[in-house]
């Protein structure tokens, strides 16, 4: 999955939690599901630059597709 959006590095980081499982907090995707550091469960980017390189790691151009709630023109103007 990639992400974008405002700010999108530091949330999706508070999202998945510290690097450490077992120094993540309860409710974050580590905190809640990695038991050690070699098997943390999720990758994320440390910042835009190297989202942009690693995306290439994990997905070829045509497996990025832009999505769009259906919601949002109910929501935002």
């Amino acid at each position: 999955m990639v992400w974008e959006g405002a700010n999108v590095v530091d949330i999706s980081r508070k999202l998945v939690g510290a690097t450490r499982p077992s120094e993540s907090a309860p409710g974050t995707i580590r905190g809640d599901f990695a038991i050690e550091v070699g098997r943390n469960v999720i990758h994320g980017s440390d910042s835009v630059d190297s989202a942009q390189r690693e995306i290439g790691f994990w997905f070829t151009p045509e497996e990025i597709v832009e999505w769009n709630d259906h919601s949002n023109v109910w929501i935002y103007e």
